[in-house]
């Protein structure tokens, strides 16, 4: 036991591995309440009476014909702007927005829907909210696709506003490696799904905690703190929660893995992994080290005294009750109905409980009461929503164990009458009746089983609710009757849910696509590049040849020919044998480029592509006429472009040849300023010219043959302008931080050399700014497009992330 921890006793130990049971308690006196409830089912007339007060607001005359006709279906919600327009249109969008952030304010900040502050702060938000839509709904179709937070550039320009710009590049950086180490054994969807969510739900606490008294200053501190909380805590989900949940780790693993965790919450030290003997070491060093992390981070963030006490007692009970869930058995026929309730209440209220614990934010009268009543609602909806799944993956809920033993064990509790109950309970003993509450938990509940119709099907969903109605034919009629028949009981978090994970999927999809594009054209790439020797050749032409082919091979990454070649092919249809010429000549102007750079006389550069420099291989008179070498090569390959009208092969040989200026003229302004110290502006300049400039010919030079628009070029240009400076403001971080055997070149050339740079110039942190900035601008640019390209955003997403 670590003695140093914060100075806590024996006893404050033993409070919280007693914390357990306190909670337990009076989940026990929660659960009796409610079964009392259904066993005297005095539940079904009072949802009766709210639902027939209800159903006035729900039910239109033509609803009513739905009786006899198909479940109305909504607009499709796949372009969330569209359904925000058409709810608009049709004169619902208040009301659509005033339910879904007053579920926001009951559900995730336990507030509760009567209190003056929180009718205020709801009215403020829906309006702040609908201009925003509706903003957003105006311009183009591809700006249009992603709402803020689900983009990262929407969220670095949120950042920006608010001076959180370290924090979010920091939070990205994590949510990459997070999603790149998500095994495949794990919805990775879901997982980083769970984890933004948490995330902002934590930030939105803060966010609710702040007045406008609240300095500038200080509240970019505590968003700051909000979002490296958010992901520190939210990493549970993935790491703790899904992997236990999961089939990748054996039981003994997992008992090994629960140790883990049950220490460090009892103890407040991680304990050393040491040797993980078992499966996926690698996975499971890595996630270690991050939860390690995580906690040292929220520990050392806690208030001393009681608000600590209460944060570790907190996250004790959420975890053990998470483990004692899982680790029963559906084989297991003698669970009570108390088992299989109490520790879905305890997990459902304190994971609500421990996201504010984690703030030190303090508590209105009746927040740790609604909270915790109002889990289980929550969880037994979520339940119902993956009873099937949940069925086929052996997980006992209280739906899967119903479904399993209800012939067998006349004792048990209807999992579905219970979630009316609970129902009821809320609106009547915990939030007293307040008619707005009704309004959106009524609303709540009958979408959720609106969508288990549309999800299941009219067949499966009718054998499933004469399973679990049995008892309640009266309030099930009711019920319904409303599922068939009311309109307007949808929620916006709910649409986000479905295209954040529509999203979610499109993007892996794409980025394995975009991995394995890359992959393969640089390996058509590579066959091609090699000049070959003809015969009768001069001794010094086959030195030099050697020479040139010395440079060409190696672990180039060849990301100018492989962007002109997409574009080429997948974006304006030209055929890659066709266009094979410009990539090639591509490839001989760049590494011309780098013969040029590593000379003594320029960068003085001793490796490259991880193999010796060619002028420490040969000398550098051999190098300088290998660039040239290469040089006339590039022209030679752009003159054989065939099936190109002639006109259109010299504009772009001229364009190629305006690009080759460029570049020298950047590596000549890079050499005149060292020992400088350069402004931001001129280094833009000398980056665009010495990086961005190759970009823009790997764009436009497809462009070219392809008969372009001006207006396109201009926007590829501009998208070529900011990824190009974006690249440089990387290499230059990896100059800083990168790794020599990764980078294939030697690191702190850079300062070596007396060179300025983006991190010499404005620090690290402002250099990762700096290139958030024109990822940001980068990406607005290709929102202009007519057509998206998403192989572009995945570049970006690459030149930001890339360790090489």
């Amino acid at each position: 036991m670590n003695r140093s921890f914060l100075n806590r006793s024996d006893h404050e130990y033993s409070s919280v591995g007693q914390s357990y049971a306190v909670a337990e308690q009076k989940a026990v006196h929660y659960f009796n309440q409610l079964h009392r409830h259904v066993s005297e089912r005095t539940y079904e007339s009072g949802l009766s009476a709210d639902f027939r007060q209800w159903k006035g607001k729900h039910m239109s005359f033509t609803s009513r014909l739905s009786r006899w006709l198909p479940l109305k279906q909504q607009p499709s919600a796949k372009g969330y702007q569209r359904y925000i327009h058409w709810l608009h249109s049709a004169g619902k969008l208040d009301d659509y927005l005033h339910r879904s952030v007053a579920y926001i304010y009951m559900r995730d900040l336990g507030r509760a829907l009567d209190a003056p502050q929180t009718q205020q702060r709801v009215r403020e938000v829906v309006d702040s909210l609908k201009r925003k839509l509706l903003n957003a709904s105006t311009a183009s179709a591809s700006a249009a696709q992603l709402p803020e937070f689900m983009s990262m550039d929407g969220v670095y320009r949120w950042a920006q506003r608010e001076g959180v710009e370290d924090a979010v590049i920091w939070v990205l950086d994590k949510l990459q490696q997070v999603t790149t180490h998500i095994p495949a054994e794990l919805n990775a969807e879901q997982a980083q799904r769970k984890l933004i969510k948490i995330i902002v739900g934590v930030v939105l606490h803060a966010v609710e905690e702040m007045d406008d008294s609240v300095p500038q200053h200080e509240r970019s501190h505590r968003l700051d703190e909000a979002i490296r909380l958010g992901y520190s805590y939210g990493l549970t989900y993935p790491f703790i929660d899904d992997m236990l949940d999961s089939k990748l780790l054996s039981d003994l693993e997992k008992e090994q893995y629960s140790r883990l965790i049950r220490s460090a919450l009892l103890t407040g030290s991680v304990p050393k992994l040491g040797d993980w003997s078992g499966s996926q070491p690698e996975l499971i060093r890595y996630i270690h080290r991050e939860l390690r992390e995580a906690f040292e981070y929220i520990k050392a963030r806690q208030q001393p005294g009681g608000g600590q006490q209460h944060f570790f007692e907190q996250a004790y009970v959420f975890f053990q009750a998470q483990d004692v869930d899982r680790t029963r058995t559906l084989e297991n026929d003698a669970y009570t109905n108390e088992e299989l309730y109490v520790p879905v209440i305890l997990k459902s209220a304190c994971s609500r409980l421990v996201a504010r614990s984690i703030l030190g934010a303090e508590e209105d009268e009746g927040f740790e009461l609604r909270t915790f009543c109002y889990g289980i609602y929550n969880q037994l909806a979520d339940d119902f929503a993956d009873l099937f799944d949940d069925l086929a993956n052996g997980a006992v809920t209280p739906y899967t164990y119903y479904l399993k033993y209800y012939q067998q064990r006349a004792d048990l509790l209807n999992p579905f009458q219970m979630y009316w109950a609970v129902i009821h309970y809320l609106l009547h003993e915990v939030y007293r009746s307040d008619e707005q509450t009704c309004e959106v938990i009524l609303d709540r509940a009958i979408n959720s089983l609106k969508r288990a119709y549309e999800r299941l099907g009219a067949s499966r969903y009718a054998e499933t609710m004469e399973l679990l109605t049995q008892g309640m034919p009266g309030l099930n009629r009711i019920i319904q009757q409303m599922v068939r028949q009311a309109e307007d009981v949808d929620f916006l978090d709910k649409l986000l849910r479905d295209h954040m994970l529509l999203h979610l999927r499109q993007d892996r999809e794409q980025q394995t696509e975009f991995r394995e594009t890359v992959d393969n054209v640089r390996a058509q790439i590579n066959q091609t590049l090699p000049v070959e020797k003809r015969d009768g050749l001069l001794p010094m032409n086959e030195l030099l040849i050697d020479a040139v082919n010395y440079s060409l091979e190696g672990s180039g990454k060849r990301l100018r020919p492989i962007l002109a070649w997409v574009m080429a092919v997948r974006h304006y249809g030209l055929q890659a044998d066709a266009v094979m010429p410009m990539l090639r000549s591509l490839e001989y102007m760049h590494t011309a480029s780098l013969i040029f750079d590593d000379l003594p006389s320029q960068d003085n550069a001793p490796a490259r592509r991880g193999r010796k420099t060619l002028h420490e291989l040969h000398d550098s008179a051999t190098a300088e006429l290998s660039g040239l070498f290469l040089i006339q090569k590039s022209i030679r390959e752009q003159a054989s472009l065939s099936g190109f009208a002639p006109q259109i092969v010299l504009q772009l040989m001229d364009y190629s040849a305006q690009k080759a200026e460029e570049l020298c003229t950047g590596q000549a302004m890079d050499l005149r300023a060292r020992g400088q110290q350069l402004t931001l502006e001129q280094l833009n300049d000398i980056c665009f010219y010495k990086t961005g400039a190759a970009f823009e010919a790997s764009l436009v030079m497809p462009a070219l043959l392809a008969g372009a628009k001006e207006s396109e070029m201009t926007v590829l240009q501009t998208f070529a302008y900011h990824a190009g400076i974006a690249f440089q403001i990387k290499d230059d971080l990896l100059d800083l931080q990168g790794d020599v055997v990764q980078l294939g070149k030697p690191v702190g050339q850079d300062e070596s050399n007396d060179s300025s740079t983006f991190v010499s110039v404005l620090g690290e942190a402002g250099a990762q700014r700096e290139m958030w900035n024109h990822y940001c601008c980068a990406l607005e640019a290709l929102r202009k497009l007519p057509v998206g390209i998403p192989f572009l955003k995945h570049l970006l997403d690459y030149i930001v992330h890339r360790e090489r």
